[in-house]
């Protein structure tokens, strides 16, 4: 099933499978921004991350020694999610863990997202509510891929900070400790297919809380990820699409020990409580 938001700059369609924003169009030039899902290059469009960002070593952790088998970025992306609340220019969705989420994610949990459209920008937030009398480690991230017509070298990403864009490198989808710095030429990073040859970037120190897409130095649209302390940037070879991911979490590195509540970038909810975040996708 698809659910249709809108106001009177913008419209959003998203996929109940997965809660998945799959179009984002300004209604003014019915100029779309989120990219078509071409499985040539990558078949989704903004799949949520939950609840891990990225990879476990060997695709385990354990819990109470207790091992567990979960595949990269999680399942919330692959079940569909019930629609809780509609309205002309918002919507809310919903799952909950389930006899077959308790196999691979041995706790309680309702995950809500909620869309909404505020002038020229599509708010979207996570809620995670622990239904349960102990403590749950969790990440969660967004994974929005922006479509880029023409070349890709005619755009650039501007970070919202004058700093040092020092990035993990990825090594067999774990976090290495090799990291490297995005050069910038007049305050501006080129895109450049070559940057992710190692596949993404991975920044864990960044002041910046936002960061724009520009075309021939002109800008068009902006993420805002305030409160997340991790991002993701990544495009698959000579795709005409670039993701900019939010993440509270990301991959293990070749250290970790297993353990989930131990793992770097782990969120953790007091029993009975409840995690809040918001991003924002900006048309300029």
């Amino acid at each position: 099933m698809i659910t249709t938001i809108s106001n009177s700059i913008l419209s959003a369609k998203i996929n109940h499978k997965g809660a998945e924003l799959f179009s984002l169009t300004s209604l003014k030039n019915n100029q779309e921004y989120i990219w078509e899902g071409n499985p040539d290059y990558w078949g989704k469009h903004s799949p949520i991350l939950f609840p891990i960002v990225g990879t476990l070593k060997d695709n385990k952790y354990h819990i109470a020694n207790k091992v567990y088998e979960l595949n990269r970025h999680g399942f919330a992306r692959d079940m569909t999610f019930e629609l809780i609340d509609k309205h002309e220019n918002s919507a809310t969705f919903s799952i909950q863990s389930s006899d077959e989420t308790l196999k691979v994610y041995p706790f309680d949990f309702e995950l809500q997202i909620r869309y909404s459209l505020e002038e020229n920008k599509l708010n979207i937030e996570y809620t995670v509510l622990n239904k349960t009398a102990a403590k749950i480690p969790f990440s969660i991230g967004a994974h929005p891929a922006f479509t880029l017509d023409g070349n890709f070298e005619d755009y650039q990403l501007e970070f919202e900070k004058n700093e040092p864009l020092e990035f993990n490198l990825l090594e067999n989808n774990l976090i290495s400790n090799q990291t490297e710095f995005l050069e910038k030429k007049e305050g501006l990073v080129e895109l450049r297919h070559q940057l992710f040859e190692n596949d993404a970037l991975i920044f864990k120190k960044l002041e910046s809380k936002s960061v724009s897409l520009l075309k021939n130095k002109i800008p068009f649209l902006k993420v805002h990820f305030q409160g997340f302390p991790h991002l993701g940037i990544w495009t698959p070879n000579n795709a005409p699409f670039l993701c900019i991911e939010p993440w509270y979490g990301h991959s293990d590195t070749n250290e970790s020990d297993g353990n989930l509540f131990n793992k770097e970038g782990i969120q953790i909810i007091d029993a009975n409580k409840t995690f809040n975040s918001k991003f924002i996708i900006e048309i300029i």
